[in-house]
């Protein structure tokens, strides 16, 4: 069964830090480019905030370089995404995304509130 589990989402103050965990079965993970995206509202658009390619190379959102870092372990199937220095502007649903041609994979989502 494919699928991707995604973890670590919560509350958290400004100024905090999280690090939210996809899991991926069903797939042969390491030829798939991994990336974390977010949804700030229902009806808004979802946008990327950070991708690793299958050879690890990483792509990052202008708003959160410098702040979050995303990494990949083959060997276990996740994908993890360390998120510091949040501030509100990164609440959302964070959603994990698994693509190769021609597929895309998608978690089912995990909430995270920066706020006091």
């Amino acid at each position: 069964q494919v699928q991707l589990v995604e973890s670590g989402g919560g509350l958290v103050q400004p100024g905090g830090s999280l690090r939210l965990s996809c899991a991926a079965s069903g797939i042969i993970f390491r030829r798939y480019t991994m990336g974390w995206y977010r949804q700030a509202a229902p009806g808004k658009q979802r946008v990327l905030v950070a991708s690793i390619t299958s050879e690890g190379s990483t792509n990052y959102a202008d708003s959160v370089k410098g702040r979050f870092t995303i990494s990949r372990d083959n060997a276990k199937n996740t994908v993890d995404l360390q998120m510091n220095s949040l501030n509100p502007d990164d609440t959302a649903f964070y959603y994990c995304n698994g693509n190769r041609w021609p597929d895309s994979i998608w978690g089912q989502g995990t909430q995270v509130t920066v706020s006091s």
